[in-house]
């Protein structure tokens, strides 16, 4: 009897504690496994130029698609101001400028590496006019008949810069300086020309392909106007060095680089 209740008391406590061993076991695996969904859940900070802003949200949809753990934000802007918030401590993973001496001075000031650069599309600049302009406005010379003209200021978003540069070179810009209404990006000169509140602006060809209420009158000779070229870098001390390359990576692949083609960019690869 006495040994009987030995044997039962010993296989209790074998029991009790295989049974506290399997649960420490499967509570650390479950946290384990927590931590490990935690960490493969991953946002990125895009800053990019405005003009990228339809083609990048098409890639977006096909780069998170294939990678449902990585989380794209843009923080679309103008160059020189989203050039400026980085230099100023602003969270970002990589870089997608429209101007190569903002990307340049990044490169300047140690926050982004040049071997982990690309200039990776082109553009081109054009003259629009609102759709069914009464002003008959068909070129950069007819650009005198204009009351207003709007282009990005030029020390902040590159298409200004481009832009003034071009009229330069055309020698009509002393003509026109005070007839000129600055915008803080493309989108914002585009959306002027669209709401008939200027009657003319000069805009990447890439958005004005977008819209259905302008017309491209004119296209300014590359000869004008130093080369359109977007750099695209991935940001020194980017909290997510893997992802952010996968993201740099995908943008050049033949599926992106196709969709870049579709809304008017130039390849540069």
């Amino acid at each position: 009897m006495k040994k009987n209740s030995l044997l039962f008391l010993s296989s209790m406590v074998l029991f009790l504690l295989l049974a506290g061993c399997s649960n420490s076991g499967q509570s650390k695996n479950t946290e384990e496994v927590k931590q490990d969904e935690a960490e493969e859940k991953v946002e990125l900070t895009i800053s990019a130029a405005a003009s990228l802003q339809d083609a990048l949200s098409d890639i977006k949809a096909s780069f998170e698609k294939e990678h449902p753990n990585v989380h794209v934000n843009f923080n679309f802007g103008a160059s020189g101001s989203l050039q400026q918030q980085i230099s100023q401590g602003a969270p970002a993973d990589l870089f997608f400028s429209a101007s190569e001496d903002k990307f340049d001075q990044l490169v300047k000031d140690g926050l982004m590496e040049e071997k982990n650069g690309i200039d990776l599309v082109g553009n081109q600049l054009v003259l629009v006019v609102p759709k069914d302009s009464a002003a008959k406005i068909k070129s950069f010379q007819d650009l005198s008949k204009a009351d207003r003209l709007s282009i990005g200021t030029p020390e902040s978003v590159p298409a200004g810069k481009y832009s003034k540069e071009s009229l330069k070179n055309m020698n009509i810009w002393n003509g026109l300086k005070e007839k000129v209404v600055y915008a803080k990006d493309v989108r914002q000169v585009l959306t002027y020309v669209e709401t008939n509140n200027v009657d003319a602006g000069i805009v990447y060809k890439t958005d004005a392909l977008i819209s259905d209420n302008v017309d491209i009158v004119d296209t300014a000779d590359e000869n004008t106007h130093g080369p359109i070229i977007y750099p695209l870098g991935v940001i020194k001390d980017t909290s997510h060095p893997e992802e952010a390359k996968l993201f740099y990576d995908f943008l050049q692949n033949e599926e992106s680089m196709s969709i870049f083609e579709e809304y008017g960019f130039k390849g540069l690869k």
